[in-house]
């Protein structure tokens, strides 16, 4: 039996900068780092969950973060709370530059 998931739509919904806690923790020489550059605000991406592969020109970092809602939803999962049902908001867990995600499944 081949057990296929449906396709996902990744969209960044916004990269953030967390100037509090990098002035506090980040030593002085990097202290002037930007909002992640991997990324753009309101970018969009249709990937396929029945890979293991990375989509190529994402972040490791944040793949390895969110690629477990992503399997949640594309498994026909739900998350309680949200208003449209095959929805998560996820993120990034570079905790000085996250980047917020949407992750809808494609029926």
């Amino acid at each position: 039996m081949n057990l296929s998931m449906p396709k996902c739509k990744i969209t960044v919904l916004k990269r953030t900068l967390n100037k509090d806690l990098i002035g506090e923790y980040i030593e002085d020489q990097y202290k002037d780092i930007k909002p992640c550059e991997v990324f753009k605000d309101g970018q969009q991406m249709i990937i396929d969950p029945n890979t293991a592969k990375v989509p190529e020109g994402f972040c490791d970092w944040a793949w390895a973060d969110i690629r477990k809602d992503i399997i949640t939803i594309a498994a026909g999962g739900n998350i309680i709370g949200m208003k449209k049902k095959g929805t998560v908001i996820t993120g990034c867990s570079d905790w000085f530059r996250p980047v917020i995600f949407k992750v809808e499944r494609i029926e």
